[in-house]
């Protein structure tokens, strides 16, 4: 347990984001990826809402559902806020044909986010997100990093990043 803990701190410190930055810019289009429709993704635009970006291992896709689903029962403004799931297509052995699917499926359920492929794992070199795992982040309406964690939330951290959301949301009109 030790172990597994230390190890966890010793990721976040490797990781290039910190909290109150505004991360390096990155483009996903053509082989690198973009969004789901085949557009190009350019992290600069995350500014003018707040945003929750969620980078993720498809074989993690699930691991924080229940904080999700809190964020969904929030029904926060949509001028205001957006999501964002930017999937690591190279972290899985699962085919791209039913990772598509399976992007299609979550579209479905989640209608105002916007998914994102990173076919080459450019985020974790870029930002030194950790590979093979979920990262959930929260910008704030001027591109700065106000949240990070990774792995599966405990109910202390969903709390806290909902609190977070909250509160930037609610500074942003």
């Amino acid at each position: 347990m030790k172990k597994v803990f230390m190890l966890s701190i010793i990721a976040c410190f490797l990781m290039a984001l910190e909290i109150g930055t505004i991360p390096k810019r990155v483009v996903l289009e053509k082989d690198k990826g973009g969004t789901i429709d085949g557009s190009p993704f350019d992290t600069a635009s995350m500014k003018g809402k707040v945003y929750l970006v969620i980078y993720s291992d498809p074989d993690k896709r699930d691991l924080n559902e229940p904080f999700f689903e809190k964020v969904k029962a929030k029904n926060f403004d949509r001028n205001r806020y957006t999501s964002i799931a930017i999937i690591n297509m190279a972290a899985t052995w699962i085919p791209n044909f039913l990772l598509n699917a399976i992007l299609k499926a979550k579209q479905k359920k989640y209608p105002y986010t916007v998914y994102v492929k990173d076919n080459k794992k450019v985020l974790v070199h870029a930002w030194q997100l950790p590979d093979n795992d979920q990262v959930v982040m929260i910008f704030d309406q001027n591109g700065r990093v106000q949240y990070i964690g990774h792995g599966k939330l405990s109910q202390k951290e969903q709390e806290r990043a909902l609190h977070i959301l909250e509160e930037l949301i609610n500074e942003s009109h």
